[in-house]
C-alpha cells in the first residue's frame, strides 16, 4: 500500500502538547470552538447512545457534551496515555488509527485536532465507518486563512535577511477541499462553513508564546531545523507591526475555524431530485418567460 506524504510530526506534536499541559495551556481557541460546536449539537432533534471526541486537546468539548441530555456515553479517543484518569471514559488512540468497530458509534465529534493528520482522507473514512447508519459528525478545524498575518512577515523576513524562505506556518485546507473531501469520505448530507476569529496582541512574540502554549507551534516535518536568527525573528516583528497593526498600536491574528458536519448514509435521509423531475418550472416560480436554448430573449436575431 501506498504511504502519503508525512507533513506533520505527529510525535513532535504530542510531545509539545504534553509540554504546554504541564506549563499551563492557552486554551481560548479550543474553549470557544468546543462552546460553539456544542450549541450546534443542540440544534439537531436526536439523541446518540455513544459518542467519541476525538483528539480535543482539552476536555472543554467533552463537558459541554456532558451538559445535554442527548448523549449517553462520551468516550474520549487521543493519543495522550497520561490523560487517561481524567474523568471521563478514554481509550488511548491516534486520529490516523481509529480502533473502533464499523458501524459501532452514533456520534463523532472533534475540536482543532484534525488539520494536523498527514492522511485527513483516510481518517474521515475510517470515523464514516465507525459511525452507525444515520450516525452524525461533527469537527471544527483550523483553516487555510488562519495566521496569515505572521504567515506573510516571516516569508517577507526571511527573504530579506536570509534570501530564502523555509516553512513556519501549517498549510492548512481550505473549505473547497474539505468539501470536497467529505463526499469522497461518503458523507450523506454534508455542510461546511467557517468563521473567523481576530485576536490582537501587544505583539508577535505574544503571539507565539501563545502558540507555543497550545502546543501547536511548527510541527512541519520540513521545518528547518537549525534555530531562527534573531535578525530574522527581529524584522519579522517589524514588518508585523507595520503591516497588521491596529489604530491603537496592537496588532492581528487571523483565526479561521472551519466547520464540517455529515451523516454516515441511511434509507431514511432526504435524498436529491433526480434531473427533470420538479413539479413547476423555474421560470414560472420567478415570474418570466421561458426561451429554448439557442433563443435569445426578446426575439433579437
Amino acid at each position: 500500500m501506498t504511504q502519503g506524504p508525512t507533513i506533520f510530526d505527529r510525535s513532535l506534536l504530542r510531545l509539545r502538547q504534553r509540554r504546554a499541559r504541564a506549563a499551563g495551556p492557552a486554551t481560548f481557541l479550543v474553549d470557544r470552538v468546543a462552546a460553539e460546536l456544542g450549541e450546534r449539537l443542540s440544534a439537531v432533534l436526536r439523541s446518540f447512545d455513544v459518542a467519541v471526541d476525538l483528539g480535543t486537546p482539552t476536555d472543554a468539548l467533552r463537558h459541554a457534551l456532558a451538559a445535554s441530555a442527548k448523549i449517553k456515553t462520551i468516550i474520549a479517543a487521543e493519543p495522550a496515555a497520561a490523560r487517561l484518569d481524567n474523568g471521563f471514559l478514554r481509550v488511548a488512540a491516534d486520529e490516523e488509527a481509529l480502533p473502533f468497530a464499523d458501524a459501532s458509534l452514533d456520534l463523532v465529534v472533534s475540536a482543532l485536532s484534525l488539520q494536523l493528520v498527514n492522511d485527513l482522507p483516510g481518517t474521515l473514512i475510517q470515523i464514516r465507518r465507525a459511525l452507525r447508519p444515520d450516525g452524525l459528525f461533527m469537527a471544527a478545524l483550523i483553516g487555510g486563512n488562519t495566521l496569515a498575518e505572521l504567515r506573510q512577515a516571516f516569508a517577507e523576513a526571511e527573504s530579506e535577511v536570509e534570501g530564502g524562505l523555509s516553512p513556519r506556518v501549517a498549510p492548512f485546507a481550505d473549505l473547497r477541499d474539505l468539501g470536497a473531501l467529505m463526499q469522497r469520505a461518503g458523507f450523506a448530507l454534508p455542510v461546511i462553513d467557517s468563521d473567523r476569529l481576530t485576536v490582537r496582541y501587544d505583539s508577535p512574540f505574544a503571539l507565539m508564546h501563545d502558540l507555543r502554549a497550545m502546543g501547536t507551534s511548527n510541527v512541519l516535518s520540513d521545518r528547518r531545523r537549525k534555530p531562527l536568527r534573531r535578525a530574522t525573528l527581529f524584522r519579522m516583528a517589524e514588518i508585523y507591526a507595520r503591516r497588521f497593526a491596529d489604530a491603537d498600536g496592537r496588532l492581528r491574528a487571523t483565526f479561521e475555524i472551519v466547520w464540517l458536519s455529515g451523516w454516515a448514509p441511511h434509507e431514511s435521509q432526504q435524498k436529491p431530485l433526480r434531473p427533470g423531475s420538479a413539479a413547476r418550472r423555474l421560470a414560472d416560480a420567478l415570474g418570466t418567460k421561458e426561451h429554448s436554448a439557442g433563443e435569445k430573449p426578446g426575439g433579437a436575431d
